[in-house]
């Protein structure tokens, strides 16, 4: 493409980690010996769910998102019947502080910074982020989280946070995530977008929106493919 933007920011739960299979597995520990009809999958996807309601319902007031996820957490128990105690909460909540990358994250990520300034844009709170991208060794250059700016994404505060801190023009930036509304929230203040395709993010297929459109500057199926696209 012409024009190529300085630096990317990336969202971290979906599009650079895989967070449905590492959650899943946390989840199964914690609690599949003494459940074990439970299927986890779904528990997963509903406690993300959760999440997306939490976040959207503080409006323009700030929270953590660990807080987020623990209070839908507790719901979630309550709602299905099932017992675990709170020490055993805390550590299965702390499990979004540890989530896998997606096997081409680390090596499409290494290839972009030869070229490109990398950061994060991510609604986890900054320690969540620092401990994902410790836990995956993954190449940013920095880290902004929505935290920062005191507002979740999509809020407009947050991007234009991390142009502030880039020293950078919005259509000088490029957001990238496999969440449409993040980058649809992105576009309308004039930064660049890229959609990257992760058909499992929530295990099944058919629950991901993964078409390509137009409407992007770039649609790629991986950070791989993304870093063919761009150049690197």
């Amino acid at each position: 493409m012409s024009d190529r933007p300085h630096a990317l920011l990336f969202d971290v739960q979906g599009t650079a980690t895989d967070f449905h299979t590492t959650i899943a597995r946390a989840v199964g520990a914690a609690l599949g010996d003494r459940y074990p009809d439970v299927e986890w999958p779904g528990f997963v996807n509903e406690w993300r769910a959760a999440y997306f309601r939490g976040t959207a319902a503080m409006g323009d007031q700030w929270i953590s998102v660990d807080s987020i996820y623990r209070a839908a957490l507790d719901e979630i128990l309550a709602a299905r019947g099932l017992d675990l105690g709170s020490r055993a909460r805390t550590e299965l909540n702390s499990a979004w502080k540890r989530l896998d990358p997606w096997p081409d994250a680390v090596a499409g990520l290494t290839r972009l910074r030869t070229r490109y300034t990398l950061a994060t844009l991510s609604n986890a709170d900054v320690d969540a982020v620092v401990s994902i991208t410790r836990h995956c060794d993954f190449p940013w250059h920095a880290i902004f989280t929505a935290e920062m700016a005191g507002a979740h994404k999509p809020d407009p505060r947050a991007y234009r946070m991390a142009a502030h801190y880039l020293g950078a023009r919005p259509a000088e930036i490029m957001m990238v995530a496999s969440h449409k509304y993040d980058i649809r929230a992105a576009a309308g203040l004039g930064f660049r977008t890229a959609f990257v395709s992760r058909p499992l993010e929530f295990g099944d297929p058919a629950l991901a929106d993964t078409e390509f459109s137009d409407e992007f500057d770039v649609n790629a199926t991986d950070f791989e493919d993304l870093a063919d696209q761009l150049g690197c």
